[in-house]
């Protein structure tokens, strides 16, 4: 009995339950359709809308196409008007153009012309210096040659000697009377120096010596090595110091030369070389009383000794000097006095031209005065009545010099 009642329980609740969802399933179904008209509602109104928008916005685009429409013909318009200014415009350009490129062809045609002839102007005045060019190369050819052999004479020592004695003779020579410089000249001791100047006022010979030692000075030259600089260092102070001292113990004799010697250096950079760098050298030279010269300190020595032997020359003719000036005084004094006698008789003169100027003054004052006197009958006889009735008067004293006037005769000639 109890499970009968179980199971019907059970059947009834299960009834209940499908009743139930039966009831939830038409509700939601119910619920559906609902939502579907409401969607479909929804979807109308907004299809209306959107057909409405489109009507309006196709309303719009047919304004926007009217407008645009309108806008093209207006830009229609205004492109053919452009069209045919710039198709103005280009004619005239092009005029204008063909005008100027004629201008400029001509210009062109001018400068060409004239470019032409400056172009072969220049290469005429281009062949004119060619061939200065070619004759300077031609120089210097021989330049070259004069030096490659002026190199052989150098590399010889007896030439090499000869040509620094040459130079050393050109400048004495150039320089100093013929009386007053003897070359090779034989010294008491046998010696024959180079050069002896014979100096004035019986003051002993100057000696100079042309022999500079080269050769060491060429190795200097040409070393490359430091120990070739080093030997060819050591050579040249040893031949200049047994140089030095060789014109110091044959040529300085005492009372027949000076007490001083020259040794002549033929160039100008060995002497400054030598100045700067061979220190010793130059104080060793100056301890033995040898002074090392070059060519433009010999020839300012020379200069100093022609000075000084001219002024030798003015002291021995002083005496004729003074006499000459003596008479110079004289001269100068009667020229003086003559002056003076010139200069009163341009006095004399001029008081005379200023008196006779004063008097010319005058006589043109009374020539004036004669032409300003108006003479006629009546007054003639009036005038002749009074010189007949009235006494004659004194005249008036005349300066010195004036011309006497005689009124009465000339009246009466009237």
């Amino acid at each position: 009995m109890d499970n009968l009642d179980q199971a019907l329980f059970q059947i009834g609740t299960l009834s209940f339950s499908t009743f139930d969802f039966a009831l939830i399933l038409l509700g939601i179904m119910f619920l559906l359709a609902v939502l579907a008209l409401f969607v479909m509602w929804r979807n109308g109104k907004r299809r209306a809308e959107r057909e409405a928008l489109m009507i309006e916005r196709s309303r719009e685009s047919e304004l926007r196409m009217a407008e645009l429409v309108a806008t093209q013909n207006a830009l229609s318009g205004r492109l053919a008007a452009m069209s045919e200014n710039m198709t103005a415009q280009n004619n005239a350009m092009q005029n204008q153009m063909n005008s100027q490129l004629q201008g400029m062809s001509g210009h062109l045609n001018k400068s060409i012309v004239d470019t032409t002839k400056t172009t072969q102007e220049n290469l005429a005045k281009l062949q004119e210096r060619l061939a200065v060019i070619d004759s300077a190369q031609n120089n210097i050819q021989a330049l070259t040659g004069e030096v490659v052999s002026l190199q052989a004479i150098l590399e010889n020592k007896q030439t090499r000697g000869a040509f620094g004695q040459s130079r050393m003779e050109t400048i004495v020579s150039d320089g100093l009377p013929m009386h007053a410089f003897n070359f090779q000249a034989t010294l008491s001791n046998g010696m024959r120096p180079d050069c002896l100047i014979h100096m004035p006022n019986e003051a002993p010979d100057l000696v100079i010596d042309a022999k500079f030692p080269l050769e060491a000075w060429s190795k200097l030259r040409e070393s490359e090595t430091p120990e070739q600089k080093k030997v060819a260092i050591a050579q040249f102070k040893k031949d200049m110091g047994e140089h030095i001292k060789a014109i110091s113990q044959k040529y300085l004799i005492a009372g027949e030369t000076h007490d001083t010697a020259f040794m002549f250096v033929p160039s100008e950079s060995i002497f400054a070389d030598i100045h700067e760098q061979f220190e010793d050298i130059v104080q060793r030279a100056h301890k033995a009383r040898v002074v090392i010269v070059s060519p433009s300190l010999l020839m300012l020595s020379i200069q100093v000794v022609q000075a000084i032997l001219k002024d030798v020359r003015m002291r021995e003719q002083a005496h004729l000097i003074q006499s000459e000036v003596i008479h110079l005084m004289d001269d100068l004094s009667r020229l003086d006095e003559r002056v003076a006698k010139l200069a009163q008789h341009f006095a004399l003169a001029q008081k005379d031209i200023e008196m006779i100027s004063t008097s010319s003054r005058k006589i043109a004052r009374r020539g004036e005065n004669i032409n300003k006197m108006e003479f006629d009958n009546g007054a003639a006889a009036n005038s002749s009545n009074e010189l007949v009735t009235k006494p004659a008067q004194k005249p008036a004293k005349l300066e010195q010099g004036e011309p006497k006037l005689n009124l009465k005769s000339a009246s009466t000639q009237q």
